[in-house]
């Protein structure tokens, strides 16, 4: 619980915590991990479910730039209403490098890394940080991570953001290469830490695995498995996040 000063009194409330996923069903299978029903919030060009815990959650749309503008427009509207988010959590499922996250498996990062900003050059490709802009990196708190590995079960290591999922596998060997430390692939990640970043507010990434990346196999999709296993991580994250301060961040 966080500690806050009101009208000269000390009380307590719940851990302020944006979700934002790509898709409803994304969504749905966090909120079904929250005790609290939830209600409808119309933002301009975006509604959140509200819960009671705290918890607000989004569908900010597929790809990166949807995920940055929607996040972006969710921490906007509650800071100007005066009541800012704790934490930003980039949430969904996603394809899992093998062996290292197998399908059905829950996976958070300790990198956010966008995989596609750059450029293609004759010896190959360059990320923007080296043409000398931006970043291509968002590092949670090591402390946050700790709390999601330790709660869920959840493997952590880097989570990549693409704009083009990856479905062969000769780009899924040259994404290994280029990143080792990879144990998956999404499509909204980095533009959510990008919104949080700007806002100056912690982010997570959480995946669970769907399928294998690589060739793209639809038979060999695991979606509702890997739904279930979002909303069980869930259930066991929202309460270990009770006791997170994220003053201390």
């Amino acid at each position: 619980m966080v500690l806050r000063a009101e009208e000269g009194l000390i009380t307590t409330s719940t851990v302020r915590v944006l979700v934002a996923t790509a898709v409803p069903v994304e969504r749905d299978a966090v909120v079904r991990a929250l005790p609290a029903a939830a209600e409808e919030v119309r933002l301009p060009g975006a509604t959140l479910c509200r819960t009671a815990a705290g918890w607000d959650l989004l569908a900010a749309g597929v790809g990166p730039a949807l995920a940055a503008a929607g996040t972006a427009g969710a921490l906007t509207a509650a800071a100007l209403a005066g009541r800012p988010y704790d934490l930003v959590v980039s949430a969904g499922i996603g394809g899992g490098f093998p062996p290292d996250a197998p399908v059905g498996s829950l996976v958070t990062a300790d990198a956010i890394t966008v995989a596609d900003l750059g450029a293609e050059t004759a010896d190959g490709f360059l990320p923007v940080t080296e043409l000398g802009f931006g970043t291509v990196t968002h590092r949670p708190p090591e402390s946050l991570v700790r709390v999601v590995s330790e709660a869920t079960g959840a493997r952590a290591g880097t989570i990549l953001t693409a704009s083009t999922v990856t479905g062969t596998a000769a780009r899924a060997a040259a994404l290994r290469a280029r990143h080792p430390d990879a144990l998956a692939e999404g499509m909204e990640g980095f533009g959510v830490a990008e919104a949080a970043a700007a806002h100056g507010v912690p982010v997570l990434e959480i995946r669970a695995v769907s399928n294998p990346v690589g060739p793209r196999d639809r038979a060999a999709w695991r979606i509702g498995d890997a739904l279930t296993a979002l909303t069980e991580g869930f259930g066991k994250l929202a309460p270990a996040l009770e006791s997170w301060n994220p003053h201390e961040h």
